[in-house]
């Protein structure tokens, strides 16, 4: 038996939905959230209610559900949390569950938009040029190297959330002094594109590549998409995970600008737009099974067809009080 957890499953229905379609025969799906009325937690074999994940007791709580259902990998699909999770691994391995995921400095550093724009720079992506300072923000603008529109936004954030796209510095100024935590950020004007990439937890290799060109966004998420491929695309990225060091399930934001790629953000989880991949043939839940049953996966990136589109559509679930 091979058994899986699922943190703050909320609305992800389908990705609860797939990772049951690959358990079925292996072992069970267990999925949390705080809510009863996350309605992916019903799609699980069981659901577990628990408190917010900053309440106290929290993280014993979630041990204990994986001594009690024997869970042998666990992971979260919403960003705050990953951190707490590769925090606490070692003690999760002591009760023999893996946690599928990243180290806590690469979390932290997903979380942080100011730190990630200094990595990226520092190791020669190219990238949204970001400002924590209104001063060297102003400084670039009378010199010419920045100009607007630009976004001013969270440094730590997800969602995008409290992001506002500003066309004047007497906007800047005021969000600025209403707020703290801000960083302004270059406008990329270029298509956006999502990456969801699997690294394998036993290799280290990247296995499995998917991307999309981003048509309609909705709620900082991807609303219509189309599958592509280029292969100076995909070397991209594995050059940045073989440097970074990823592992398991992630989610790169990229925008391709006359023909050159900048990295925007990354998700060390699964994304919104990952129903994608997988009905295109990226299987990330076998790569997670096979990982956690010691096996390492062969490679297989770019195996699927370009042209395939996603559309997402509004559902409903119905359950009896």
């Amino acid at each position: 038996m091979t058994n899986i957890l699922l943190l703050s499953a909320g609305t992800r229905d389908k990705i609860v939905q797939y990772f049951r379609r690959v358990f079925a025969d292996h072992g069970r799906v267990i999925a949390t959230d705080m809510s009863p009325l996350a309605p992916a937690v019903y799609e699980a074999d069981r659901f577990c209610r628990v408190s917010g994940m900053n309440e106290p007791g929290y993280l014993e709580s979630v041990l204990d559900i994986c001594r009690e259902e024997r869970i042998d990998g666990v992971l979260s699909l919403i960003d705050p949390e990953l951190s707490l999770l590769a925090k606490n691994v070692d003690r999760f391995r002591e009760i023999g569950t893996t946690v599928i995921g990243s180290c806590y400095e690469l979390c932290e550093r997903s979380l942080d938009k100011m730190e990630m724009f200094r990595w990226l720079t520092a190791h020669g992506y190219k990238c949204a040029r970001s400002f924590d300072s209104r001063e060297t923000f102003v400084s670039e603008l009378e010199a010419g190297k920045i100009s607007f529109p630009v976004f001013v936004k969270p440094i730590c954030g997800s969602a995008s959330i409290a992001i506002s796209k500003v066309d004047n510095l007497k906007t800047v100024d005021l969000l600025l002094e209403n707020s703290d935590g801000l960083l302004i950020q270059e406008f990329l004007n270029g298509q956006e594109i999502g990456a969801d990439v699997y690294i394998d937890m036993i290799s280290g290799e990247v296995v499995s590549i998917f991307t999309k060109k981003k048509l309609k966004m909705r709620a900082g998420e991807t609303d219509k998409a189309v599958s592509f491929k280029d292969p100076k695309l995909f070397e991209l990225i594995k050059r940045f995970v073989k440097e970074s060091g990823f592992r398991g399930q992630i989610d790169i934001d990229i925008f391709e600008i006359g023909g050159e790629y900048y990295i925007s953000e990354v998700n060390p989880r699964f994304g919104g737009g990952y129903p994608h991949a997988f009905e295109s043939g990226c299987d990330h839940m076998t790569m997670i099974l096979n990982n956690l049953q010691g096996k390492a996966n062969a490679p297989s990136i770019g195996s699927y067809d370009e042209g395939i589109y996603m559309m997402k559509y509004n559902e409903i679930m119905i359950r009896r009080d």
